[in-house]
């Protein structure tokens, strides 16, 4: 007799992450083994920004965010209209001594 799995995951969120973090840059890199997504909050006129967040992960799970971003993105399109960044500059070359890469 087969068994039924439970697709049901848990996820516990605490009150701290659930205020979330604010990011207006992200810098991604990679190693042949992993991603690493540095979310960053640059102020207005201030030549710097502090990394509030870093998310590690495999090149498997990587490319499955792209691809529920492209979908989300897609969703919020249709309901509101497509997001235009015509305006926004493109954010000059930056090193962090990591493998250069391109987001």
């Amino acid at each position: 007799m087969e068994e039924k799995q439970d697709k049901n995951v848990n996820i516990e969120l605490s009150d701290e992450m659930a205020t979330g973090v604010y990011s207006n840059l992200a810098i991604i890199t990679h190693s042949p083994a992993e991603f690493v997504a540095d979310f960053i909050q640059m102020m207005p006129g201030v030549p710097k920004g502090k990394v509030r967040s870093r998310i590690i992960m495999t090149p498997q799970n990587a490319k499955r965010l792209m691809e529920a971003l492209k979908d989300n993105i897609g969703k919020y399109e249709q309901v509101h209209g497509t997001i235009d960044i015509g305006g926004i500059p493109p954010m000059p070359p930056m090193n962090f001594g990591t493998p250069t890469t391109q987001a």
